[in-house]
């Protein structure tokens, strides 16, 4: 079966699974399960493709190309470390839908047509939603629906769009498009949506803060840069895309440096460094796309590792916010050693990044 199928079916299968075991061997199958589907993906071919039908229509569960391998491997590697991170955590359903929010992200990683990324980026909205709602706040649930209420827009916006490019050109391919046609701009901006464009990213700084601690760590890792997958290998060169990309990487810095929430600081950031990958794809050159996609690559770590640090401090606090915070250095050296190297990385230090 899974010899024409996505590789993400592994760990989405095997999620399952965490519901039910004993909590002991529940924390060991949630770190074996994204090592051993790692050694998986390490084995498929580079270039590897599979096809299938549904119904009458031919669909490409998998493509391996470089784009999809490598973030292929990035969200096997978060998904290892978001594991490692929430062992200590007793909430079975953190633990099941976060693996199944990482194996949604890896099938929109190897899709190779629309339909297929659709059941994944559908999938990938109602998993991560519950990292959010985990949290049982007063302001979680209403930032949950409304987080899902976008999501499940786009979801909407890309599957009005692969009708309209069914209907048209007969393929439902994941390729290099324009915008010329309402089947271009339905995906363009449903992409837009989970990449957090001006005017859409509303619901990424309303929702990353209210999510659980662990649950954070895994909302930085896979939808936003999810996305970044899927616009470089459809908008690539579009000059819109610098402008688009330019204004991110600048407005959201006003509002970071006036952010007393240190999560929504790193919200308004990662907007920011979204930003910077969505220029590198409108660019268009090779240059510049692999710019994009190692930024990408490092920023799930660093800004991983940053959310980590708020989520350790917040766990043993209670508080977030950074007025109400100070000389944790002397409480807390390990996680300010783990927050300096984020911040350095973030900062582009010498040697880091």
């Amino acid at each position: 079966m899974i010899e024409n199928s996505s590789p993400a079916l592994i760990i989405i299968v095997g999620a399952i699974f965490l519901a039910f075991l004993p909590r002991r061997l529940g924390q060991i199958w949630l770190v074996l399960l994204p090592v051993l589907s790692f050694c998986y993906l390490i084995n498929i071919t580079p270039g590897e493709t599979r096809t299938s039908i549904f119904g009458t229509v031919p669909i490409t569960p998998m493509v391996a190309g470089k784009i999809n391998l490598l973030f292929g491997y990035l969200f096997h590697i978060a998904a290892i470390i978001a594991a490692i991170y929430s062992l200590g955590v007793k909430d079975r359903v953190q633990w099941c839908t976060g693996m199944l929010y990482a194996g949604s992200a890896i099938g929109v990683a190897f899709a190779g047509d629309l339909l297929t990324l659709f059941i994944f980026w559908e999938l990938l909205a109602v998993t991560s939603v519950f990292q959010i709602w985990a949290r049982k706040s007063a302001r979680s649930g209403p930032s949950g629906i409304r987080y899902l209420l976008m999501h499940i827009t786009s979801g909407l916006l890309l599957l009005g769009g692969a009708a309209c490019q069914y209907s048209q050109t007969g393929n439902l391919a994941i390729q290099q498009m324009s915008l010329e046609g309402i089947g271009p701009w339905l995906i363009f901006l449903a992409i837009g949506i989970k990449c957090a464009f001006p005017f859409f990213h509303t619901w990424l700084v309303d929702s990353y803060p209210e999510a659980t601690v662990t649950g954070a760590v895994f909302l930085s890792a896979f939808t936003t840069k999810a996305a970044i997958c899927i616009l470089a290998q459809t908008f690539c060169g579009l000059d819109i895309l610098i402008i688009i990309g330019a204004v991110m990487a600048m407005f959201p810095i006003f509002f970071a440096v006036i952010e007393n929430d240190l999560r929504r600081v790193l919200g308004y950031s990662m907007i920011n460094q979204i930003g910077f990958m969505v220029v590198g794809v409108g660019i268009g050159t090779d240059l510049a796309v692999n710019g994009a996609m190692a930024h990408a690559f490092n920023d799930v770590l660093f800004k991983g590792l940053l959310f980590m640090s708020m989520g350790a401090v917040l766990f043993r606090t209670g508080k977030i916010n950074g007025s109400d915070l100070g000389g944790l250095y002397k409480s807390m050296p390990i996680t300010m050693i783990f927050c300096i190297i984020g911040a350095a990385s973030i900062s582009a230090f010498p040697l880091f990044s």
